[in-house]
């Protein structure tokens, strides 16, 4: 089954596309006219201390997004759990469960950039066991147990309406992601295909009696939809490379592996590379029916894109692509 998602990680790159304040103002629209549309998901990333205003609070931004729609699912992928106060990090998502009726999920990651770690405080050298920590007394705390961090003890008021199952999916790359999720009992998502590690989480569910529930990983290909793909590389290929440039310039030996890596350096290298997309809408109508992954991703304001360029694809692909796909959550 098809669906579409919107995918919005708020950078104003120095291309002079736009300013924070029109693409935050542009975003929310988005937003209610892709529930409007069909959508059945909008996507926020996290990331801290990028000069371009990178999303560095996906919470705040989902809670507004919840008061202006009312059915479309909020998926924050991947939120940093190691930087948060696992305490108040159930609050709010807590009060946010309830104030949008169940429509808000996370996908915990631990990030793989040491200066985030640094900004915030958190010891990056053991992440791994303070991802451990904090995610139990997350559950504890949904869960409406007593929890105890840092020698203080409480339980959660009020508890969130939707049970911790359908909230939280763990993210990550190997095996140590794998086992975390099995010995916690939640869904896991690996941010890359891979079947050995698929295959150790499933063993690791069964050995500890739990439940396996394995969610695919993103395709990590970006959607534009365009009458003229040539005129649209041409107008907004320079705000794609700017973003696959930076997150390549991330990615190294902690990332473990990401499905937005890119190796271009030119937008001619870009596009050929095939992992941004400009499509006709017969092209992207065939593109979402073959999609073995189901997601159609679409990435409107990707780099700083300037606005009225976002619409002019959202608006194509609702009037000619979404009659011919099935869109479905």
């Amino acid at each position: 089954m098809t669906y579409s998602v919107l995918r919005l990680d708020m950078r104003a790159s120095q291309l002079a596309g736009a300013t924070h304040p029109e693409l935050y103002a542009a975003a929310l629209d988005m937003c209610v006219w892709a529930e409007e549309q069909g959508f059945a998901m909008i996507s926020l990333p996290e990331h801290h201390g990028v000069d371009d205003g990178y999303l560095p609070s996906p919470l705040a931004l989902a809670g507004v997004i919840a008061g202006r729609t009312r059915r479309i699912r909020i998926s924050i992928m991947a939120l940093l759990l190691p930087l948060y106060d696992p305490v108040r990090l159930a609050e709010d998502f807590a009060v946010l469960d309830l104030a949008s009726g169940g429509r808000i999920g996370i996908t915990a990651g631990l990030g793989y950039r040491v200066e985030e770690y640094q900004m915030l405080g958190i010891d990056w050298k053991n992440r791994g066991r303070v991802m451990d920590e904090k995610l139990d007394v997350l559950l504890q705390a949904l869960r409406g147990e007593e929890f105890e961090w840092n020698g203080r003890r409480g339980r959660l008021a009020p508890l969130p309406g939707s049970p911790p199952l359908s909230l939280i999916t763990v993210g990550g790359t190997g095996r140590n992601a794998a086992r975390r999720a099995a010995r916690v009992g939640l869904p896991f998502q690996p941010s890359v295909m891979n079947e050995e590690v698929f295959g150790f989480y499933r063993t690791e569910c069964e050995r500890l009696g739990q439940t396996p529930v394995l969610r695919p990983p993103g395709s990590g290909e970006m959607l534009w939809v365009s009458e003229d793909p040539d005129r649209s590389w041409a107008e907004i290929g320079q705000y794609l490379l700017y973003h696959a440039v930076t997150y390549a310039s991330w990615q190294g030996t902690n990332s473990g592996g990401s499905v937005v890596n890119s190796e271009a350096t030119t937008i001619e290298s870009l596009r050929a590379e095939q992992k941004y997309k400009i499509l006709t809408p017969e092209q992207c109508i065939e593109y979402s029916q073959s999609n073995p992954n189901g997601a159609v991703v679409h990435f409107p304001l990707c780099g700083g894109t300037p606005p009225e360029l976002g619409w002019q694809s959202l608006e194509l692909y609702a009037a000619k692509v979404l009659p011919h796909v099935k869109s479905s959550s």
